[in-house]
């Protein structure tokens, strides 16, 4: 059994299959002509985000059996026309959850107590204290969209701080015993004063943040994305945050990013520059989920699981 592993990730990964007996070709150095040549020769193909696997380039991995993701979202995969090719499509969700949820959490204190735009004002000798005064977390009452790995994760650790939390999943809800109230996104929009989207990239969730969301909120809000850019639309977020119905972003992701999130981002926007400019505004790039940590739990976890795939074949 050939495995390609498209993207660098941790040693345990290929160490891991290696000790299942499964050969394993490093690739992340090769051009994507090499790669594309390369396809059809393996059973088993791992990647983060260099490649998007459609109908097209499904259809030209004539030996494929496991398709698998060290990380999170699949909608660089055509999971469902895979699936009817009979090829296994895993991921590893559970690897990151910390990461992410942790991430999200240091972004929103960060921007609630102002200290990227303190930190810099310090640094060039200025010192203003009523300016840069902060907000407390358990004053406010937290929206989160999306409840499995890393909402709920999220929700974890907002506990600590006994801000009020309201989960918004129609698939996936709490546990009765959980003290979590679940709302629809409508009625998310009368009472949040903070929402963090923590939601798969698909046709339901391509800009649930948009103008007429935006405008229904009651309450000027704060937004953390850790998810994926498309699921924001950018335009509204400035448009809100100039109309004063946005009091600040924290942004892992933006909808600009290349498909290959490791590659160089060269973005011409407007849109954005306005975002860079802001002191509203804290931007991280696409590391949410990327620690030393889960650098390592998504790359055994994935390996584990595709032998755990090969041994029980559909």
């Amino acid at each position: 059994m050939k495995a390609l592993l498209l993207d660098s990730n941790h040693d345990v990964l290929h160490e891991t299959l290696e000790a299942a007996g499964i050969t394993c070709t490093k690739a992340w150095n090769w051009t994507q002509q090499d790669l594309l040549k390369a396809l059809p020769e393996f059973e088993i193909i791992v990647l983060r985000s260099r490649l998007t696997f459609n109908e097209n380039l499904l259809n030209t991995c004539k030996s494929l059996k496991i398709i698998a993701r060290v990380g999170a979202g699949m909608e660089a995969i055509d999971t469902r026309f895979a699936n009817s090719k009979g090829i296994y499509c895993l991921s590893v969700p559970e690897g990151n959850r910390d990461a992410v949820a942790e991430h999200a959490l240091g972004m929103l204190l960060m921007l609630l107590n102002k200290l990227h735009t303190a930190h810099s004002e310090v640094c060039q000798g200025i010192w203003k204290r009523a300016e840069n005064r902060g907000t407390e977390l358990n004053s406010l009452s937290v929206g989160i969209v999306g409840f499995g790995n890393t909402g709920q994760r999220f929700s974890a650790l907002l506990k600590g701080f006994g801000c009020k939390q309201y989960i918004v999943d129609p698939y996936q809800k709490p546990s009765p015993n959980s003290g979590l109230q679940t709302l629809s996104i409508s009625d998310l929009t009368q009472v949040a004063d903070v929402v963090s989207l923590h939601i798969p990239y698909n046709s339901e969730t391509h800009y649930i943040i948009n103008d007429a969301f935006i405008h229904r909120m009651k309450k000027p809000f704060y937004l953390i994305n850790t998810s994926r850019g498309a699921c924001a639309d950018t335009g509204a977020l400035v448009r809100g945050l100039k109309s004063g119905k946005i009091r600040g972003l924290c942004l892992d992701v933006i909808e600009y990013e290349a498909v290959d999130f490791n590659s160089n981002q060269s973005i011409h926007s407007e849109q954005y520059d306005f975002l860079k400019r802001d002191a509203r505004v804290v931007m991280s790039p696409h590391i949410a989920g990327w620690t030393h940590e889960s650098n390592y739990k998504m790359s055994r976890g994935i390996a584990l699981k595709i032998i755990e795939a090969l041994k029980n074949p559909a």
